[in-house]
């Protein structure tokens, strides 16, 4: 072979190995399972937002007024989605989790939450879109947060 030929070959993998690492890692433009830089899924799940999540988390991703403290009947109040809430600090999967099956089914022994799952009302593919419009509004600096907490637990896994 050529020597041209080899360096191409040489460069060329290395490119793939390279590749393989970021994605691994979690690194590049868009770690983690919601396609929050897609501006389709991000529009659709905009919509299924106000169709599905918008009644108690807010139309402004708001949440319900004083979130923290626990109703008369011991669940908590809708959090809010926006950067003053606490979704951000839970991995994609854990956040697909919750809304694919609920936080008492995630939480086991007896939680009691007005949270419930969306498995059979929204597909997984819909799920992401959800999810990809709230990181959307997120400010840059909470996505990169969210980004690296996202890698940290795919490396960890």
């Amino acid at each position: 072979m050529k020597a041209s030929v080899l360096l191409g070959l040489a460069a060329a993998t290395a490119v793939a190995f390279a590749g393989a690492a970021m994605m691994q890692a979690g690194a590049g433009p868009q770690a983690g399972l919601f396609p929050h830089n897609d501006a389709a899924a991000v529009a659709r799940g905009a919509s299924l937002y106000g169709d599905y999540c918008a009644s108690c988390h807010g139309a402004n991703l708001e949440g319900q007024p004083n979130w923290r403290v626990r109703l008369a009947n011991g669940r908590l109040p809708a959090p809010p989605h926006d950067e003053t809430g606490h979704t951000w600090h839970h991995p994609d999967a854990q956040l697909f989790d919750i809304v694919k099956w609920g936080t008492a089914a995630l939480v086991g022994n007896g939680y009691e939450s007005d949270m419930a799952g969306y498995d059979g009302v929204l597909s997984d593919t819909e799920i992401k879109e959800v999810m990809a419009y709230i990181k959307s509004t997120w400010p840059d600096h909470i996505i990169a947060r969210h980004d690296e907490m996202n890698a940290r637990m795919s490396v960890s896994q």
